[in-house]
C-alpha cells in the first residue's frame, strides 16, 4: 500500500524529479510531458464523474470512468518507469483493458443513430465534458507516439489511448442521447 506523508519534498525545486527506479530528469522531459498529460485526462474525467451525478447517463458511465481513472493512474506510473525490468513487476494497461473499451463501444454505440457528419463538442455538461477528455487522451496519445520512437513505453499505452479516445467519443454521443440533448453536427455552410 502506499502512504503519503508529506505532500512536498523539496526535491523538485530545481526543476527536476524522479522517475520510477531513481532516475532523476528535467520536469518539462517528453516523459514527464506524457504521464503529467494523462493525469491531466485522468482529473478531466473526475469532472466527468462530478457532471454524471445528476445524470440520467450515470449509473451506467460512472462505473466505467472509474475503471478508466484507476487504469490511467496505472498507466501513468508505467510511464514514469524507463526500466524494463521495473516496468515488468508494475501494474499497468494490458489486452483485456482494450478488450473492455472496445466492448463499451461497441454495446453503446449500436444504441446510437448514424453519423451522418462531424459530431461539434456539445449535446449537454457531460458530453461536453467528455469531448475535452477526448481531447486530452488524443493529446496524451500523440506525446506517448514521440516518446516511443526514442525511449521505452509500456507496450500496450498507444493502443489503450487510441481506444479510449474513441470509448470517450461514443460516451459523450451516448450521453447526450440518455439526457435527451440534441448532438451538434459540423454544417460546412454554416460558417
Amino acid at each position: 500500500m502506499v502512504r503519503i506523508n508529506r505532500v512536498y519534498t523539496r526535491t523538485g525545486d530545481a526543476g527536476e524529479t524522479g522517475l520510477v527506479g531513481g532516475e532523476r530528469v528535467a520536469k518539462d522531459s517528453l516523459r514527464i510531458e506524457c504521464y503529467g498529460t494523462v493525469d491531466e485526462l485522468n482529473a478531466t474525467l473526475g469532472l466527468v464523474g462530478a457532471a454524471l451525478a445528476a445524470s440520467p447517463a450515470g449509473p451506467r458511465l460512472v462505473p466505467i470512468l472509474l475503471r478508466v481513472q484507476n487504469e490511467l493512474f496505472n498507466l501513468g506510473a508505467q510511464l514514469a518507469a524507463p526500466d524494463e525490468k521495473v516496468l515488468a513487476r508494475m501494474p499497468g494497461v494490458e489486452p483485456r483493458h482494450i478488450t473492455a473499451l472496445e466492448l463499451e463501444i461497441d454495446e453503446l454505440n449500436e444504441a446510437l443513430p448514424e453519423l451522418k457528419s462531424f459530431v461539434l463538442p456539445g449535446g449537454g455538461e457531460v458530453s461536453a465534458r467528455l469531448h475535452i477528455s477526448r481531447t486530452v487522451c488524443r493529446r496524451a496519445e500523440r506525446l506517448v507516439v514521440t516518446l516511443a520512437r526514442e525511449s521505452l513505453v509500456p507496450p500496450h499505452a498507444v493502443i489503450y489511448l487510441n481506444r479510449l479516445s474513441d470509448a470517450l467519443f461514443v460516451h459523450g454521443r451516448w450521453a447526450a442521447q440518455t439526457e435527451g440533448r440534441p448532438e451538434p453536427l459540423w454544417e460546412p455552410e454554416k460558417s
